[in-house]
């Protein structure tokens, strides 16, 4: 599992240091290192061990691809999604367009989130936190109302 974060800066050639800790995961995980990196809704970028990308891509073959919507979802991820390996110095390349995508410039927050990691500009993963901070009842009520139960 992937949890909590850290701050991180690009180098010159983009590439990311991860933590000792995500490192360890992901060769826990995926011995060659394999990532796969993409774009989420959040306006920032989702690193998945190849098992977990694997799952994640399966979901997608079992879904609908008349809806539209489907098809959007499907090409946002999949469309989006590029293979990096972590280096000998626990690096990885971050794509020009993914970085784009993020708003990446230097600054940076790496987030463990359970089986994936999330890669984002520092200032909009802090402003994330204040709206969520800010709404977080309303959150809770309507996770609460569709069924979602969470233990703290």
């Amino acid at each position: 599992m992937f949890r909590g974060h850290s701050n991180r800066s690009l180098d010159p050639k983009g590439r990311l240091m991860l933590p000792p800790e995500f490192r360890e995961e992901i060769f826990r995980l995926v011995p060659d290192g394999r990532v796969m990196l993409t774009n989420n809704f959040d306006g920032a970028i989702s690193g998945y061990p190849m098992p977990e990308w694997e799952a994640v891509e399966a979901s997608f073959r079992a879904g609908n691809t008349l809806m539209p919507g489907f098809r959007d979802i499907e090409r946002f991820f999949i469309a989006g999604a590029t293979e990096v390996t972590v280096d000998k110095q626990g690096r990885i390349l971050i794509p020009p367009y993914l970085r784009t995508y993020a708003g990446l410039d230097k600054e940076m927050v790496l987030a463990g989130v359970g089986t994936k990691f999330e890669i984002w500009d520092q200032g909009r993963f802090e402003e994330r936190l204040r709206q969520t901070a800010a709404n977080f009842n309303a959150h809770m009520e309507a996770m609460a109302a569709s069924g979602v139960s969470l233990r703290f």
